[in-house]
């Protein structure tokens, strides 16, 4: 397992990190025994850092996660959890609110100390909220020795440097992007030199789109359009076709870019971790790439947004 410096945080991360959404049912409903056995599995093949929220499974994943981390030396791991979003369509960025969420998750994982505490998906609420109430909150609890570092998170590119461009550097000491560096969507690209610049650590997520790069499809609830989900089912069935795994080329290609210190994988299965490490430590079929790639291109960075109207990505379609 590789490791790459998270921005200027002092961390080093496993180029690959767990996901945790997964343990609270997201994608399928899961057994907690075998939830727990997969967060050993990962930290046990070098994967050290993990990302939750207490909106996954409605605190479901936090809890699952807590127990998984009962007894595991804290040295072994970064522990990233979020604020702001809760059960249903339910935000609440407010100073107060996300003291206390901070309180529950601990509470809830075991753990007295959180490594990055992020704003989460803060597409749904008024910028300068995020700016002038939550971050200050987040760096009193970094002040008082509660969290190492703060971070945003969200699915529109353009709410990052909207809130970056407004505080003062270091305040935002990472990002958190999904959807958009995967074999169909690489538009992080256009914001990681602005980024870098900025000496912001960049995570990114679902590099198997939320599951539209995957034999068994988009959830009922992706919002992406069917244009999309149809491009990328020909790239899927391509790779049934001959035998090959689009999932391995996806979490093999996720990685590739230097400028990003780690993609989260997710999953409650024991198994698929350790095939999602192996398939990070194996090179990518360049061929194969070649092919998928042109297979999307029609599709190439189409995207999908939410949130705000005044947080809205432009949509290419």
């Amino acid at each position: 397992m590789e490791y790459h410096a998270l921005g200027q945080t002092g961390l080093k991360v496993s180029a690959l990190s767990f996901g945790a959404s997964s343990l609270g049912s997201a994608f399928r409903a899961t057994d907690d025994a075998e939830s727990i056995r997969t967060v050993h599995t990962a930290l046990d093949l070098g994967i050290n850092f993990i990302d939750v929220s207490p909106y996954y499974g409605d605190t479901k994943a936090e809890t699952v996660l807590g127990r998984a981390l009962n007894g595991i030396a804290r040295d072994r791991y970064y522990l990233a959890t979020k604020v702001g979003q809760y059960g249903g369509e339910t935000f609440d960025f407010s100073a107060e609110r996300v003291t206390s969420s901070l309180d529950e998750s601990c509470e809830r994982l075991g753990v007295e100390y959180i490594d990055l505490l992020q704003c989460h998906d803060i597409e749904f609420v008024e910028l300068s909220q995020i700016v002038n109430e939550t971050l200050p909150a987040l760096h009193k609890l970094k002040a008082a020795g509660r969290i190492g570092h703060v971070g945003i998170t969200g699915l529109p590119l353009n709410i990052f440097t909207k809130v970056i461009d407004q505080v003062d550097p270091g305040i935002v000491e990472t990002i958190l992007s999904f959807c958009h560096f995967e074999l169909n969507d690489t538009s992080l690209e256009s914001v990681l030199p602005y980024l870098k610049e900025k000496q912001v650590g960049v995570i990114n997520a679902s590099p198997t789109g939320m599951g539209v790069l995957t034999s068994r499809g988009a959830p009922d609830w992706h919002p992406a359009s069917p244009e999309i989900i149809a491009g990328c089912r020909r790239a899927v069935e391509y790779c049934e076709s001959i035998g090959a795994d689009i999932v391995k080329l996806a979490v093999q290609y996720s990685i590739t870019y230097p400028e990003i210190a780690t993609t989260l994988v997710g999953t409650a299965n024991p198994e698929n971790i350790r095939c999602n490490v192996a398939y990070a430590e194996e090179p990518i079929d360049q061929e194969l790439l070649a092919i998928v790639l042109d297979i999307l291109k029609p599709i190439h960075n189409h995207n999908f947004t939410r949130g705000l109207p005044a947080n809205h990505d432009p949509l290419l379609a």
